[in-house]
């Protein structure tokens, strides 16, 4: 039995990875709601989620060693995510006010760079964390623009059952600082860089524990 659990070991901490990113799409400064803070919450919102695909995907990519699997963590991602994005349809809000962030163009840039790199981990931390890091705050900015205005949505479909913290006011006129997506992406390719190489760690890390 122990064998057969460690030899699984490694789809258990992508199903627990891929709920923990859902729990954190939600948590981590939904930007749905325009606050005061709105673009505050974006930038952690970036840097959180950006860390949390690179650390499952680079981990799922090096354990499999098949370009392509980021792409598919980050499937599993999205997947999960619009199950729980669900409860705003369920409060009745209409369906293009659910926003779910963009994970897979970045996963399929860290299979791009483990691709063209002949699997090369060193070059997989490097380069695939900085495009992931760049790119993901961009892809959800673009986003954000496709979807229904969410502060005049959000004033339209009032829900009174809400908690404070989640009703949407009137933002202020003046930001934190001026630009959320550079800030965000700036941050997150130098973490991210770290965050995969914990990626890789932690496949070692699997291997090892399997083998005992």
């Amino acid at each position: 039995v122990m064998v057969w659990l460690r030899r699984c070991t490694h789809y258990l901490f992508i199903v627990v990875v891929a709920v923990n990113s859902t729990l954190l799409t939600i948590n981590a400064g939904d930007y749905i709601f325009y606050t005061d803070w709105a673009w505050t919450s974006y930038t952690v919102f970036s840097i959180s989620q950006t860390l949390m695909l690179t650390v499952g995907a680079v981990y799922y990519l090096t354990f499999t060693g098949v370009p392509g699997t980021a792409t598919y963590y980050g499937l599993i991602m999205t997947v999960y995510t619009w199950v729980a994005k669900g409860a705003w349809f369920a409060l009745g809000y209409p369906y293009d006010f659910i926003v779910t962030p963009i994970w897979l163009p970045s996963a399929m840039l860290l299979d791009l760079a483990y691709w063209a790199t002949k699997r090369n981990k060193h070059s997989l931390i490097l380069f695939g964390g900085v495009l992931v890091g760049m790119s993901l705050p961009l892809f959800n900015m673009v986003n954000l623009i496709t979807v229904a205005d969410p502060l005049e949505t959000a004033f339209k479909y009032p829900r009174p059952t809400l908690p404070p913290y989640m009703t949407p006011i009137e933002p202020q006129v003046g930001k934190f600082y001026n630009s959320p997506v550079a800030l965000g992406a700036g941050a997150g390719a130098v973490l991210s860089v770290t965050f995969a190489a914990l990626g890789c760690k932690l496949t070692t890390w699997t291997y090892r524990w399997m083998a005992a």
